[in-house]
């Protein structure tokens, strides 16, 4: 039957035809549902309210509607298998944890962590996944190259492998210096090692070792980013409780739902997310809920295909899976030839996500234009529009840094 489905939604993924809307005159009147209004009706008046009753209610909807059901963790071990006290030019100690994800016999994750050696004191972090291996994230030969399956596209790629000359290609996502530089310590890993991202990569993905069935690729990268904490947790130079979740475009779908569902993250921050991450569904505008399921059939729970051409029948819309990480801090990012990634509907959803901030004590979304470009919100949900293309960016980088450093620095705001 599942090879049936993606047999179905690979044709219609072929069918030319599609044409995104990018003018907003043609983007319809929607209805979004309200996140402070339980589903049996009712007022949520309260963070009492909110916590053991709303909250609850909409995690569930986007668990069977959108991104399926994320198992609890199996048995998880850890092993450093590398080590480099002098990184970075004496900058940093360099570490490769290899993660057993359902115990020795079972899959495995590879995490490359930077800790800043002049640290005193436990540091916060950063996590994030990358597109394109650990030996992409910085030119050191010394980093393990990856041997798992890779996009046939990208840089140094032959066979489906990773080459020599795949090292340091993605440096400009991943500023190691500014991140170690400014106190930070960052722990990565590649997103292939979860799900390999092709539509057939389910079977030599994490899911047939971990019990659940209606959960797919987006589910698993967000599940591996919880297992980097619980590494996190252990090490004694990091402080776990200070961890700032960080996300570019697919993975910052994954990334808004890792912190979603997993709160020890103190930060999360989706970056160009669009559809299916930080944009409003129901919003025809760039990327659409029909594109993402026949493009990428693998990434979703399959009940998301419904609402192929019924988007505004979903229960539910991205501006609750924003609230689901209140009252923590969150932070969006758009760029302003990223239209497919709709920047205005992540702006939209901020501010409906707002309201839950509100009741819950915070300040919310301070936002008031979203055609400002490179004027940072720096409110409990921050937000900046990035000139250029769908990236991940020095630039935003330093906001990143810049929005840590306001909850998660000594005597910050909490």
């Amino acid at each position: 039957m599942r090879a049936l489905w993606f047999l179905l939604v690979g044709c219609l993924a072929a069918q030319p035809g599609f044409v995104a809307n990018y003018d907003e005159s043609k983007v319809g009147a929607y209805t979004l549902p309200d996140p402070l209004v339980l589903e049996g009706g009712g007022a949520v008046k309260s963070a009492r309210d909110w916590t053991e009753r709303r909250r609850p209610e909409i995690q569930r909807l986007f668990e069977e509607h959108v991104y399926g059901k994320t198992p609890p963790a199996a048995k998880i071990e850890f092993e450093v298998t590398k080590r480099d006290p002098k990184a970075l030019n004496g900058a940093a100690t360099r570490q490769e944890i290899t993660v057993w994800l359902a115990g020795k016999q079972g899959p495995t994750m590879q995490i490359l962590l930077y800790v800043p050696n002049q640290a005193k004191g436990r540091v916060p972090a950063f996590v994030g996944l990358s597109f394109t291996g650990n030996h992409s994230v910085d030119p050191d030969p010394a980093i393990s190259l990856s041997t798992r399956w890779m996009a046939a596209n990208g840089v140094g790629v032959k066979g489906n492998r990773a080459t020599d000359a795949s090292r340091g290609t993605a440096a400009s996502r991943w500023p190691v210096d500014l991140i170690v530089g400014q106190g930070y310590a960052l722990a990565t890993a590649y997103y292939g090692d979860l799900f390999p991202d092709h539509r057939d990569g389910a079977s030599d993905s994490i899911l047939p070792h971990l019990p659940a069935s209606n959960w797919n690729a987006i589910g698993a990268w967000a599940y591996g980013m919880s297992r980097i904490l619980d590494y996190l947790e252990k090490d004694p130079r990091i402080d776990a409780k200070r961890v700032a979740l960080v996300g570019h475009s697919r993975l910052g779908k994954a990334a808004l739902w890792a912190g979603a569902q997993d709160t020890r993250f103190a930060i999360v921050i989706g970056n160009n997310s669009g559809e299916g991450g930080a944009a409003l569904s129901r919003r025809n505008y760039g990327e659409t809920v029909q594109r993402l399921n026949t493009s990428f059939p693998h990434w979703f729970t399959r009940n998301y295909a419904r609402y192929n051409l019924a988007v505004d029948q979903l229960p539910t819309d991205q501006h609750e899976l924003l609230a689901l990480v209140a009252p923590r801090p969150l932070y969006l990012t758009g760029a302003t030839e990223d239209q497919w990634a709709d920047p205005k509907g992540e702006f939209l959803a901020a501010a409906a996500a707002s309201p839950v901030y509100q009741l819950l004590g915070t300040d919310g979304f301070a936002g008031k234009d979203p055609s400002l470009v490179e004027q940072p919100v720096r409110s409990r949900i921050g937000y900046h529009l990035r000139a250029g293309k769908h990236d991940i960016t020095r630039y935003d980088w330093q906001q990143f840094i810049a929005f840590a450093d306001l909850y998660l620095r000594k005597g910050a705001v909490k």
